[in-house]
């Protein structure tokens, strides 16, 4: 059984342009339907292409209930830190899967901690599903049956999966090449009712639309080729917004030198941390923010925290909003937004939990980083206002999918260059969502 979820999320009168975090969102009927499965007690996978929506949707199955009944966990550390959530790993206590799956499961239930958790949850939410490896989902369901004497798929605790398998592959060192959790038997076991979101809500423009589509199927055609040419800039100094660049190195380099060209007082914050030694060196590197933040007044930032004083979604910023900074004090930031709004920031906590949820580590300083570039896989769900994209050179599948989707609307994407070689599109996931598309169209009929 699949379900096809048509989501509409903005008012009629918001326009392409508009960058309006007041928009108000409306659950279609389509959406009540897919709360509905949500809110029942069959194992679901919620997906959809980039910008349906479905963190949203997430959201509001999970408003009002308890961590450690319906604990979200997060395939990253990276990701699990900006959600505040915990790792899948740590949750099910795979460490690094150290011995294989057999001394792994062993160790794990050696933990009476693991067990009670396990026990006390009634649906474990894992967020990014497509970057966890079939090995490491059959490893953490193995443990679950144990942990609470059951025999039924996850020993019956129920599992919200979410993410879009068109997007980054899993990394898993535990495991040689691209182990899709899909193609594995644990996924068939689940028993996973899909719903599938259609309707991208993170843009009305039809055009950038179709082509977000067709490089998610890998096909560059002539239309593509049309558009993708009109994006390139030739001139990019004066470009203002976030470049997207493959590689780490290229993204520290033009962000010093973006700085060192300002002038005015240089400031640095260095990041707080707490905690033991050996989980703070993890949060290090895991943190969305560096252990050193450079600003200077006119520097271009990107806030790495939703606006939790705001109730979603009329938030007045987000991950992934840009800004240039207006005024700097030891305690507060005053940030232009791109979108006009002018707003002030103090120092936040990023937090690290262990699987029972408790804050083992935190990194303590202005939720923002020099934005005037960032790694593809760094922006992997944000939402940006502009971006610049060089699509050269990729090597992974669904990595053009992700850069180009980063934002609202065609009149934000800019190119520095690209190749249709950078186009990569991984065929047993063309195919998993056929199949998912085909089960659709069979159950609404």
């Amino acid at each position: 059984m699949s379900i096809l979820i048509s989501l509409l999320a903005r008012s009629p009168k918001t326009s392409n342009n508009e960058q309006d975090s007041s928009q108000q969102y409306i659950l279609t009927p389509c959406q009540q339907r897919a709360l509905e499965v949500l809110n029942g007690d069959s194992n679901v996978f919620l997906t959809g292409e980039a910008g349906t929506g479905k963190s949203y949707l997430l959201g509001q199955f999970l408003e009002g209930k308890g961590t450690k009944r319906y604990p979200v966990v997060a395939s990253t550390g990276a990701a699990a830190i900006l959600v505040g959530g915990r790792t899948f790993h740590s949750f099910f206590g795979l460490g690094i899967l150290e011995g294989g799956v057999e001394s792994t499961i062993s160790r794990a239930l050696r933990s009476r901690k693991l067990i009670d958790r396990l026990i006390q949850a009634d649906c474990v939410v894992i967020d990014e599903v497509s970057m966890l490896s079939g090995t490491v989902l059959e490893t953490a369901e193995r443990i679950a049956r144990k942990a609470r004497d059951n025999d039924a798929p996850w020993g019956g605790l129920r599992i919200i999966a979410v993410g879009d398998f068109a997007q980054l592959p899993p990394v898993d060192d535990s495991v040689s090449g691209k182990e899709w959790g899909f193609l594995h038997d644990v996924w068939q076991r689940s028993q996973f009712i899909p719903i599938l979101l259609k309707t991208v809500v993170r843009t009305h423009d039809m055009e950038y639309l179709k082509l977000l589509q067709s490089i998610r199927n890998g096909d560059v055609n002539s239309d593509v080729e049309e558009y993708m040419n009109s994006k390139v800039i030739n001139n990019t100094d004066d470009f203002e917004g976030t470049r997207l660049y493959p590689h780490r190195a290229s993204v520290d380099a033009y962000n010093l030198k973006k700085l060192d060209e300002l002038k005015g007082k240089l400031w640095e914050f260095t990041t707080a941390y707490t905690g033991k030694e050996s989980y703070i060196d993890i949060l290090r590197k895991k943190a969305p923010i560096p252990e050193k933040i450079l600003l200077k007044k006119g520097a271009l930032i990107m806030i790495r925290k939703n606006d939790t004083s705001h109730k979603e979604p009329q938030m007045i910023y987000v991950n992934g909003s840009l800004g240039h900074v207006h005024r700097i004090s030891e305690d507060t930031l005053e940030i232009d937004l791109l979108t006009g709004r002018r707003i002030k920031l103090s120092k936040q906590s990023f937090d690290m939990l262990n699987g029972d949820g408790d804050v083992i580590a935190q990194a303590y300083n202005f939720p923002v980083n020099l934005s005037w570039a960032s790694t593809i896989h760094k922006a992997q769900g944000a939402t940006i206002d502009r971006v610049l994209v060089q699509l050269q050179s990729l090597w992974e599948p669904g990595q053009a999918y992700v850069a180009l989707s980063r934002t609202r609307s065609g009149d934000n994407l800019f190119l520095e260059s690209w190749s249709a070689g950078s186009i990569i599109v991984e065929p047993m996931v063309q195919q998993f969502y056929e199949r998912l598309a085909q089960e659709t169209v069979q159950t609404t009929e």
